[in-house]
């Protein structure tokens, strides 16, 4: 480890206030274990949020990282490179799609979905088109993303936003049937097949069908953010796979790199001509290093059954969540208990940021998102044993809440 001295409890007096840090750094990690710089241990629920994929500190991650910095780190898309072909080569074969674009970030990746899906519409003659887009939803905090994104909390203070976006209810084709009737300039459907940061919210199976052929019926470009939900998360390597239907453009990031800045817009026949030369780039993106690092995670994932871990795994903690909280789900003091995989949200009756300091203090790493709803969204490498351990320090934690002020 580095010799390097960390202050024990972090101050950053010169880095801007855009986050509510808790008052711990961290150090070091190993599988899902992570130390913070007093030596205190923690078990990291939250992998980076829904980042760190095969883990911290693996060992076949750390060589190809080390030995790609030692040959390229970055060069720039003026010309070839290989690793970026061969990452995109297993994206299309995993995906059943046709081309890749590749940035650094799933903001990057979405504002790449909704440049797409506006050169669709132009292209076919529509001067304003507009996208069709879900309450409760989280694309970024870009100005297009924020305008796409269904949060007024995190939208405020930062109009005027950018037009072109109508808003629907998830999982209701007949309001997206009336919001969209008779309108000549809708070219897209753009939604997380998981909401992360709306609650943990999934798609209907039977409403992704539904979507996909709308689209088809109607010309729409179907995007599907799979920025946190996909990469093996849920069990399948995207979450809509789990309906049997391709998007038309879909947004991937955090785990694609296992913790390296990787972004990647997946795209089928319908929109891989829409980009030419000089319509969209990036200078980051698709980078030496990042490809090596998504190359690699996908070559663990694979060897070490990562998406089968994740189904099993996921499985098991949301029953051992379930059990653990039976007398909070009966009581309705627990909501439900939802998502797929290692992807899950307890959705409380009551706010619960509290948790997130009280988790830490039970040396345990987790979030809470839409104010009552503690998301976890661990490594895929996950145990059993550490699926109990995560729901034996959480579940005391949320029935104490629960019961304060009840």
């Amino acid at each position: 480890m580095s010799s390097v001295p960390v202050p024990s409890v972090p101050s950053s007096p010169h880095v801007m206030n855009t986050y509510g840090r808790l008052p711990i750094a961290l150090s070091h990690g190993q599988g899902c274990r992570v130390w913070d710089t007093n030596g205190r241990r923690y078990l990291d629920a939250l992998g980076g949020i829904a980042v760190n994929t095969v883990g911290h500190n693996h060992p076949k991650l750390v060589a190809a990282l080390q030995d790609q910095v030692t040959r390229l780190i970055h060069t720039s898309n003026y010309y070839h490179i290989p690793l970026q072909e061969e990452l995109a080569a297993m994206l299309v074969e995993r995906s059943g799609l046709s081309n890749v674009f590749f940035c650094s970030t799933g903001l990057e990746a979405n504002e790449a979905a909704l440049k797409l899906a506006r050169k669709f519409g132009h292209d076919k003659g529509i001067e304003r088109p507009e996208i069709v887009v879900y309450e409760k939803a989280f694309h970024g905090r870009s100005i297009a993303t924020l305008s796409a994104t269904g949060n007024p909390k995190v939208q405020a203070g930062f109009g005027p936003l950018v037009e072109g976006f109508i808003r629907v209810p998830i999982n209701n084709i007949a309001d997206l049937k009336a919001a969209t009737a008779h309108n000549p300039n809708v070219v897209a459907v753009f939604f997380e097949a998981i909401q992360g940061e709306g609650g943990v919210n999934p798609m209907h199976m039977d409403y992704l069908r539904d979507v996909r052929a709308l689209c088809d019926e109607r010309d729409w470009l179907l995007m599907i953010d799979e920025v946190q939900c996909g990469m093996g998360r849920t069990g399948k390597w995207f979450a809509h796979q789990w309906a049997g239907i391709k998007p038309d453009v879909m947004p991937l990031a955090k785990g694609l790199g296992s913790g390296v800045p990787v972004g990647a817009v997946v795209v089928g026949p319908k929109a891989a001509g829409i980009f030419q030369p000089g319509n969209h780039g990036s200078t980051f993106g698709g980078n030496p290093l990042a490809m090596r690092a998504g190359v690699e995670t996908i070559r663990i994932m694979e060897e070490q059954g990562l998406l089968e871990n994740a189904a099993r795994v996921g499985a098991h903690l949301k029953a051992a969540l379930a059990r653990g909280l039976e007398a909070e789900l009966a009581s309705g003091a627990v909501k439900e208990i939802r998502g797929q995989g290692l992807m899950l949200g307890i959705d409380l009756s009551k706010p619960c940021g509290a948790l997130v300091q009280r988790a830490v203090d039970a040396g345990l790493l987790i979030s809470v998102t839409a104010d009552s709803v503690v998301r976890l969204v661990p490594s895929l490498i996950l145990t059993t044993a550490e699926a109990d351990e995560i729901a034996a320090i959480l579940c005391p934690l949320v029935s104490a809440l629960l019961k304060e002020a009840a």
